[in-house]
């Protein structure tokens, strides 16, 4: 999918300090409108803290984050509720509420506007379960009664009961067997197009970067040391990189990204 070339996030020389370490240095990053960019890294390279960073959980030691054109931790809370409204978060372990039904975790966030009649809200949660592929009745279930796969989907359709631009995605495959991966990976690309969401998604699985990825950008070295599409992201020298796509590199040719996207859309789309 071309993306909109319109900025819907801006890193502008951000550095951040954990604990007096250094964990970004002069970070610069866009994400544009409609894009799905991945953000891959090794293990402490800042890939989750950066994602935290662009939503105004963590502030920056020096630098900016704009998102929809609102810096955040400088903006009104009343801007920043709005913000928030426009985006959608699928945290790694999903982070349902254990003593919350399926229907109330997807409902919670539409009952926080407090602006919605029950009979609205209803509707609105069956509705997005079903979209994202879940029975009637699957909403009367507890989080302790779903299979990893369900999680991911219900936790899906909480990220996106406001109907949100921009989606966050932490590790979306993580936990899953490579059956259940593959669905939930469909299912995020069906939901993408539908919905045309803005995506910003912290993965290591390469499978899920073939599906996704529109643009890769790699951290390392407390940087950003690669920025573009799969094949030149993959065409890069770092060690990290070269690990990272070790056996892959013919795979991220352009046309291969194609066909193995075309071949996920014909696949049947499994519940």
């Amino acid at each position: 999918m071309a993306a909109d070339q319109t900025s819907v996030i801006e890193v502008r020389g951000v550095t951040t300090r954990l604990g007096g370490v250094v964990i970004h240095r002069d970070l610069d990053l866009t994400v544009r409108a409609g894009e799905v960019l991945a953000l891959i890294g090794g293990s402490g390279s800042g890939k989750t803290t950066l994602l935290r960073l662009m939503l105004g959980l963590e502030v920056p030691a020096a630098g900016e984050v704009r998102v929809f054109g609102q810096r955040l931790g400088a903006c009104a809370a009343a801007d920043l509720a709005q913000v928030r409204h426009r985006w959608g978060v699928l945290f790694q372990q999903g982070a349902l509420f254990s003593s919350l039904s399926v229907f109330d975790n997807v409902a919670l966030p539409l009952r926080e506007l407090k602006a919605l009649p029950k009979g609205l809200i209803t509707e609105l949660v069956m509705r997005k379960l079903a979209q994202v592929g879940l029975a009637g009745a699957d909403a009367l279930k507890m989080p302790a009664e779903l299979s990893g796969g369900m999680v991911k989907r219900v936790s899906l359709a909480r990220a996106l009961i406001l109907d949100p631009q921009l989606l966050f995605l932490d590790e979306p495959t993580a936990g899953l067997d490579p059956a259940s991966a593959k669905q939930f990976v469909q299912l995020v690309q069906r939901l993408r197009n539908e919905m045309k969401l803005t995506v910003v998604m912290v993965t290591h699985d390469v499978d899920t970067l073939f599906a996704l990825a529109d643009r890769v950008a790699v951290l390392a070295e407390q940087r950003l040391v690669a920025v573009g599409t799969l094949a030149e992201v993959a065409a890069q020298p770092h060690p990290f990189i070269r690990n990272f796509f070790l056996g892959h590199v013919a795979e991220c040719a352009e046309d291969s990204i194609r066909s193995y996207r075309e071949s996920l859309t014909r696949a049947p789309l499994a519940a």
